[in-house]
């Protein structure tokens, strides 16, 4: 568990999956991804995400709202996609409930992620990536330090060929 002013990031629970499900099946909070999530894709990403915890020590994790326990979504670190430029790395990321919008909560938890991360001497940088129009995505990425890598830009192998969600930028930011 890691803990910030207004966030903890916690290790996943079954309580948690209806509020990310219903969070991942919100077609505007999916608006940058292929399609938004069924439940079961949704169980099946939880389920990644626990089995990265126990292997790597890190995950995406579920983003608790430490005034009320509210789950608001998930940050943290994965290793990067299979095929891209960043699979050679760690990657940061974050996905909130438009409620949570707007008030700095995935800036907070996105630092809280990097500083976890670094913590490893054998990560010398951390890779995000998203989809060029994702501005606040990248606008978090800005804030937080991070610098956009123009050459490493690629096609997302996981992504449909064709589709306009194919094209994504990348950010790194290099140990402090």
């Amino acid at each position: 568990m890691i803990e910030t002013d207004r966030l903890i990031l916690a290790e996943w629970r079954d309580d948690h999956r209806a509020a990310i499900a219903a969070i991942n099946a919100d077609p505007e909070v999916m608006q940058y991804f292929v399609a938004p999530m069924t439940r079961a894709e949704s169980d099946a990403q939880v389920d990644r995400q626990i089995l990265s915890q126990a292997e790597h020590g890190f995950c995406f994790w579920a983003i608790e709202r430490k005034a009320d326990g509210a789950l608001m979504g998930l940050a943290g670190l994965k290793r990067g996609a299979p095929g891209t430029p960043i699979e050679a790395d760690v990657e940061i990321g974050w996905r909130f409930g438009k409620a949570f919008w707007g008030k700095g909560y995935a800036s907070e938890a996105a630092r809280a992620a990097l500083a976890h991360g670094f913590l490893d001497p054998a990560v010398p940088r951390i890779a995000s990536i998203t989809v060029p129009g994702n501005r606040p995505s990248w606008s978090v990425m800005e804030r937080i330090g991070m610098t956009r890598a123009v050459e490493h830009d690629f096609d997302h192998p996981a992504v449909p060929h064709g589709h306009p969600l194919r094209r994504h930028v990348t950010y790194f930011i290099k140990r402090p």
